[in-house]
């Protein structure tokens, strides 16, 4: 048993990906709770992962609503990056921003649901794409800041998707062309005066996840509406822990909760 104040599990890039819960003390590695009934209980406490301040409500998944209309985590740009004016000097925090948004960017292509574009740090790969479930993913552009990277995005996403289709995802139902097919189609679809953004790296990244069954149907349990949640953890995919009881808790969405885990190991183990 322990307790956790969560925040989005960190990950190692391994066959299969390591995901691990932090505590005050240590990482626990929730790889290790595959196969055993997980008890996930909400101790009714909500505490923003940037001032530490009591919440009733958490904002764009973990801020009080203070640090979420000031803080530079939660600036427009996170979202739609093509909106970043970083780059003219123009940010909440501009120590911030040399760090997060003044650095190469990528802009990509994963298999998620379907073929996906979207941007990412440097820094952040293969981390970006762990995160929302992909398991194959190829670098397109690389940009020196975030708004080009966000201008490529928006230029391509009249033509691929931008948002993955989680349900989809965690069932492991992909459409659409192979990557490289995709990004060559990207390539001629871009306007001249961003192509020289391209790079040649035609590398195809591959993602495994620990499973050991994917969902044929999914209920997504909320901590405010479930504060106990119990089932048998079969696998971890994206930032989701899924339950043999075709439920799924999203773990990302709930950072700041603090809650208490416990894992058991099952007598009868259930064959999947």
């Amino acid at each position: 048993m322990f307790f956790a104040h969560l925040r989005k599990m960190k990950t190692e890039f391994q066959n299969p990906v390591k995901y691990f819960i932090e505590t005050e003390k240590k990482s626990i590695l929730i790889n290790d709770f595959i196969g055993k009934t997980l008890k996930i209980e909400f101790t009714g406490e909500i505490n923003c992962i940037k001032c530490g301040a009591k919440t009733n409500k958490s904002f764009s998944q973990g801020f009080c609503y203070n640090c979420f209309t000031t803080a530079p985590e939660t600036e427009e740009c996170v979202l739609q990056p093509e909106k970043c004016q970083a780059h003219l000097g123009i940010a909440r925090d501009m120590e911030f921003a040399k760090e997060g948004c003044l650095k190469s960017h990528y802009v990509y292509l994963s298999k998620t649901s379907n073929i996906k574009v979207g941007v990412t740090r440097e820094s952040q790969v293969p981390t970006r794409w762990i995160d929302q479930g992909a398991h194959q993913a190829i670098k397109l552009a690389k940009t020196p800041y975030r708004q080009l990277a966000g201008e490529i995005e928006v230029e391509l996403k009249q033509h691929f998707a931008d948002k993955t289709q989680w349900q989809k995802m965690l069932k492991n139902i992909t459409e659409g062309e192979e990557l490289l097919e995709a990004k060559l189609r990207a390539i001629e679809l871009l306007p001249e005066h961003l192509k020289k953004y391209i790079i040649k790296d035609d590398n195809i990244w591959t993602i495994v996840f620990p499973h050991q069954k994917n969902p044929s149907k999914i209920v997504s349990l909320k901590l405010d509406n479930n504060p106990k949640i119990e089932g048998i953890l079969t696998g971890i995919k994206g930032q989701y822990l899924i339950l043999d009881n075709e439920k799924v808790f999203n773990v990302r969405s709930h950072s700041g909760y603090n809650v208490q885990f416990e894992a058991i190991e099952n007598r009868n183990p259930v064959l999947f």
